[in-house]
This record gives C-alpha cells, structure tokens and sequence, in this order.
C-alpha cells in the first residue's frame, strides 16, 4: 500500500481498463491513485479530495478533458498531465494553452508516464525552506548551527543542554514546542529535569525569571522561543 503522505494522483478516463492499469501500475510505484470515469465524476472527486496531480484524458464523451482542465484552471493550479490518442500538433498546443503541465499521447510507455508524473511533480513543488541561521530575542542572538549564544556581542557560556533545547527552540521560533521534543536522551517525557533545565536556561537570559519575556510556558503543552520580528 502506499504509504499516506504519497503523492495523490487523479485519473480521470472514460475507459475502465485504461483506468484500471494506470491505477494499479501507479500504486505499484508509490502513488495514491484515485479514479473518475468521466468530468461529473472528477468534479466530485475534487470537491472532497486534494491532489497532487490530476491525468486527464482529452476525448471522452459530454465534457472533454480540455473543458473539465479549463475550468479547473479557473480556481486551481493543480498539475494537469493530459492523455489523449491524438497526436495533433494543434491538440497539444490548446492544452498547453489552456494550463496544462504536459501532454501525452496514446499509446504511450508506462515508464515514460512514470517519468512525466515525477517531473511534472518536482517542478510543481515548493522551495525548500531556508534553514534558519540565527535567532534574535532581547539582546541575545543565538547561532544554531554553531550553538553560540552572545549578549550584546559578548559570549554567554551554556551547557550542553542548555544549548540543544535553546537549539530545538530556535528552529521553531515563535511556535510551541511540545515538552517532549526538549527532553534529553534517554530520559523520561514526564520527568521534571525540563522544567529545571529551562528554569536554569531562564536564570542566564532573563531579566525576571519568574516573569520569563524569551521562553516562555505554555500551560500542558510545552514552551516557545519569542524572537525579535
């Protein structure tokens, strides 16, 4: 089965053993194939369903696979991949027109289907976060990659792990961070060595300590790391 973060693909073909093979070959490789016999059929699907990429074959009885692209078009930049048995220059250019991501003509090399739906998939897919450098808060900078802590440009010294839940903290500036994920190796999620690792952290970087501006508590939750903006 694949697993539940794979890409989600829709076909969308009159032909049920076109439908069929396509399903089964894409699942084989990793895909969560969802199928629809016609443009109706497709529309209901996306109402209730997101995708990743949808296939569409062009010639199918009613509303074409151009129309049922088309007005997707009108409110979604979902990848469209377009199947079709005719190889008519003029076909392709009114898919591509249209929105269309690639178009493939019937019959076609199931490895070379394969290969689209990857690239068209890489292609559509967001940058890559930038991983944060250094967090701000008060007059203290903390650069997480080296684990240095300065107030005002002056070194503050931190044990080690102080250094890595400061580290945990700073990668998600400004969000919760479940206790959990601060807790040391092989110690248990409920000891209270959290609690006295962040009091401690709090005696080196907080004016009030009992009244913490940094890090602060989030009742049943855990803590969070508040950054200069």
């Amino acid at each position: 089965m694949p697993a539940d973060d794979a890409f989600h693909l829709l076909i969308v073909d009159d032909d049920r053993r076109i439908r069929d093979l396509l399903s089964r070959f894409l699942s084989e490789h990793g895909y969560r194939v969802t199928t629809a016999e016609s443009a109706a059929d497709a529309r209901a699907r996306l109402a209730g369903l997101t995708f990743d990429l949808l296939i569409l074959d062009v010639m199918m009885p009613g509303e074409s696979g151009f129309d049922l692209a088309r007005s997707v078009r009108e409110n979604s930049s979902v990848p469209i991949l377009m199947l079709t048995a005719r190889s008519d220059t003029g076909d392709r250019i009114e898919g591509l027109e249209i929105g269309a991501d690639d178009y493939l003509a019937k019959p076609f090399e199931p490895r070379e289907l394969l290969l689209r739906i990857g690239n068209i998939i890489k292609r559509a897919a967001p940058p890559p976060a930038q991983a944060i450098e250094s967090v701000r808060f008060g007059p203290f900078v903390f650069h997480l990659s080296r684990g240095e802590l300065t107030r005002d440009g002056e070194p503050v010294r931190l044990t080690d792990r102080e250094r890595d839940m400061l580290r945990v903290l700073g990668e998600k500036p400004g969000d919760t961070v479940p206790r959990q994920d601060l807790v040391a190796p092989g110690v248990a999620a409920g000891d209270r060595a959290v609690d006295v690792q962040v009091n401690r952290l709090r005696r080196k970087i907080e004016r009030d300590p009992a009244n913490p501006a940094y890090v602060q508590t989030v009742r049943g939750v855990g803590y969070r790391l508040v950054v200069a903006p």
